[in-house]
């Protein structure tokens, strides 16, 4: 095998990994952003935590 073949096979076994990883990880971060919206993070600009006091 010629180092082009090679290259190409270590990225297709490192491109599954990390999509193997994602797909594991993912419920992880939906959980992740629900708790960050009921926790009142919104993003742009101004504080990151709105409590809704003045």
């Amino acid at each position: 095998m010629n180092a082009k073949r090679i290259l190409m096979a270590e990225a297709v076994v490192l491109g599954g990994a990390a999509l193997a990883l994602l797909i594991v990880e993912f419920p992880g971060i939906v959980r992740e952003i629900r708790l960050w919206r009921m926790a009142g993070f919104r993003p742009g600009p101004g504080t990151p935590f709105r409590t809704g006091r003045a």
